[in-house]
């Protein structure tokens, strides 16, 4: 992959980015090959969620610090791929580090009172100087379109407007806010109109009020409320921790309200931002918000990374959990295929054909994360015995850290057992270490059952383990 992107004129079209792949060739095959293989993969894995989000709505919450740093602008390139993939996008900016130098300038000092500003009228005036500022500069980020940069040949048509009808936040602990507002109405029809004609919608978190007043409110609740009233599928905050992390300092990549209020309660010390997107995120999936994903600002390309990588980098939040374990049907045939052909390309697991998935799909148990298929396992009875085979148990590479096999061991135990079944057979040629730790013992192949004895292969020489239920 190269380092950026560079310009190589070609007769009758448009400017191609270099990515090393075609110049490979010549300095080694192999390397071209490898470097071709993993642009194919990546591009083949990124597909479904492109179908998927394809005219769904996300909003992007990010702060000053994000509009004045040195990514800005690849944000900006980032969030015109999203559009021209289909997404559906809201930007909401913040301005706090701008106002401040606004208010240093003018000699002003400024005062916060639990994390929310106290906008007098000389700081309302510096708030309406730095939003308007850091609102063009953020609309000349999405406005370029030179010929040598990721922007080139689209165009994003930016639209803004009195979207948002305020009220006074008033006097707190006896402290008068004065010109700091809330949100009492989103006009949702306006912003969805836009959204309609295929343009960006860029809010300011400036409101007003049915007197003419102007208030100056906080970026994240303006979010929250943008993303609940059109009803987005992903309300998205670039904030200053890559996530959610666990008390090792790991990343959690998923965690329900709930779980999410149970963490903001407990004495973990958030950073700042985490302190105040959070409980956004929480109250936005409890509204209607798809998923609220917390994601690193000063990780290049983490949007591009959190939806088109199975992965993911950041956090996302969800009012239920993503995995979802049930019994598969015969719609998810095409997507068992595809989740165990590499395992049956590499010998892991026998070759199943697509008729005899789709004739025993009933026999199979699966997990999805976030609507796709990610794991499977089946359950195969012998006649007349009160044994069975745990067979086909897989998982994909990027979710084999979150307990998913076991999840799906004690899905098929739960569901032999109900069939009476005494005895759970496995065979197994690379996995014999992760069963022996579940409870199974290696045995001999002549303990199988007679029916599965007779087709046990001599040359692929699987151990056999059984565990007793």
């Amino acid at each position: 992959m190269s380092t950026g992107p560079q310009t190589t004129p070609r007769s009758g079209s448009g400017p191609v980015y270099e990515t090393g792949f075609e110049s490979a060739d010549a300095h080694g095959g192999r390397h071209h090959f490898e470097s071709t293989a993993r642009f194919v993969a990546w591009v083949r894995a990124a597909a479904p969620y492109i179908h998927a989000f394809r005219s769904k709505t996300f909003v992007v919450g990010f702060g000053g610090e994000v509009a004045a740093g040195k990514l800005a602008q690849s944000l900006a390139y980032d969030c015109n791929l999203l559009a021209a993939l289909g997404i559906r996008l809201v930007l909401v900016h913040g301005a706090r580090p701008q106002i401040d130098a606004e208010m240093m300038r003018r000699g002003l000092e400024p005062r916060f009172y639990n994390g929310l500003r106290v906008t007098d009228p000389a700081a309302m005036e510096c708030v309406k100087m730095a939003m308007a500022v850091t609102r063009f500069e953020v609309e000349a980020l999405l406005s370029q379109g030179l010929p040598n940069t990721p922007m080139a040949g689209g165009y994003i048509r930016v639209t803004g407007g009195n979207f948002i009808t305020a009220r006074p936040v008033g006097v707190l602990d006896g402290v008068d806010h004065q010109y700091t507002g809330a949100v009492r109405k989103i006009i949702a029809e306006e912003i969805n109109a836009d959204l309609d004609q295929q343009n960006v919608v860029l809010v300011t978190p400036l409101g007003m009020s049915p007197a003419g007043e102007i208030f100056n409110m906080c970026m994240e609740e303006v979010a929250e409320a943008v993303a609940v009233a059109v009803k987005a599928e992903k309300l998205i905050y670039l904030c200053d921790a890559p996530g959610m992390l666990d008390a090792d300092g790991g990343l959690i990549s998923s965690v329900t309200a709930d779980e999410a209020e149970r963490y903001m309660k407990g004495d973990r010390g958030l950073p700042e931002d985490l302190d105040l997107y959070l409980p956004c995120a929480v109250r936005a999936v409890r509204n209607g918000v798809g998923r609220c994903h917390l994601l690193d600002r000063d990780k290049d390309g983490a949007l591009l990374l959190e939806f088109f990588t199975p992965a993911g980098v950041g956090t996302v939040v969800s009012r239920d959990p993503l995995f979802q374990l049930r019994e598969a049907t015969a719609d998810d045939v095409g997507l068992l295929a595809a989740l165990i052909s590499p395992l049956e390309v590499d010998g892991t697991l026998v070759r199943r054909g697509r008729e005899l998935l789709e004739s025993e799909s009933d026999r199979f148990s699966v997990v999805e994360y976030d609507g796709m298929l990610v794991g499977c396992a089946a359950l195969y009875r012998f006649s007349g015995d009160n044994s069975a085979e745990l067979a086909c148990l897989a998982v994909m590479p990027a979710h084999r850290r979150v307990g998913l096999g076991e999840q799906l061991l004690c899905r098929i135990e739960q569901r032999a057992r109900r069939e009476g079944i005494e005895r759970l057979f496995v065979l197994t040629t690379r996995t014999a270490h992760w069963f022996r730790e579940r409870g199974f013992k290696e045995t001999d192949p002549e303990t199988l059952p007679a029916q599965k004895r007779e087709l046990y292969n001599l040359q692929r020489r699987s151990k056999v383990f059984v565990k007793s239920l």
